[in-house]
């Protein structure tokens, strides 16, 4: 196996995994996705019908809060970004218990996360777009980017069910 680059730019795979992406975030045509429902609208728009209240809930004992889990999905998706932008490790000193800690929020609060959030989700599918050589950390890093949020969500959607909630998809 060689550690040298492919150019995988436009390819189908490339192509791939920039529509799951905009799947899992932006949400899918009323024809029907991948990997979300038909019409779901995806991770942003979830987040935008969620009150601070609600993400702040924890309703399951030694279950956290959907705030948590933006929090931790932002904090992974920062250090790629951090990553696409030239600095060499930023996972290296990586805290990943430490991106849980935010468990309750204001309402002012859940709004700037939710804006971060989206900004570095959409900065993050701006540098896959860009990408024109991929070598195993870029492609392991996007995938994993890819299947992680997609767990994440789940678990908000989740969380969402047990707080009486039915989630929007």
């Amino acid at each position: 196996m060689s550690d040298s680059p492919l150019t995988l730019h436009n390819s189908a795979l490339h192509q791939a995994t920039l529509h799951l992406l905009s799947e899992l975030f932006h949400g899918t045509p009323e024809s029907g996705g991948f990997m979300l429902n038909p019409g779901d609208p995806g991770m942003l728009e979830q987040l935008d019908q969620v009150s601070a209240h609600v993400a702040s809930t924890r309703n399951v004992e030694g279950l956290t809060t959907i705030a948590a889990h933006v929090d931790h999905v932002l904090y992974g998706i920062s250090l790629l970004n951090r990553w696409a932008n030239g600095e060499p490790e930023p996972w290296a000193d990586a805290d990943w218990s430490g991106s849980w800690k935010r468990t309750h929020v204001t309402e002012d609060q859940w709004e700037k996360l939710r804006s971060r959030f989206r900004e570095s989700v959409e900065e993050w599918i701006g540098h896959v777009q860009k990408r024109t050589e991929w070598d195993h950390l870029a492609a392991c890093g996007t995938i994993a980017s890819l299947a992680h949020s997609a767990y994440h969500l789940g678990a908000i959607r989740q969380i969402l069910a047990t707080q009486g909630m039915k989630p929007i998809a």
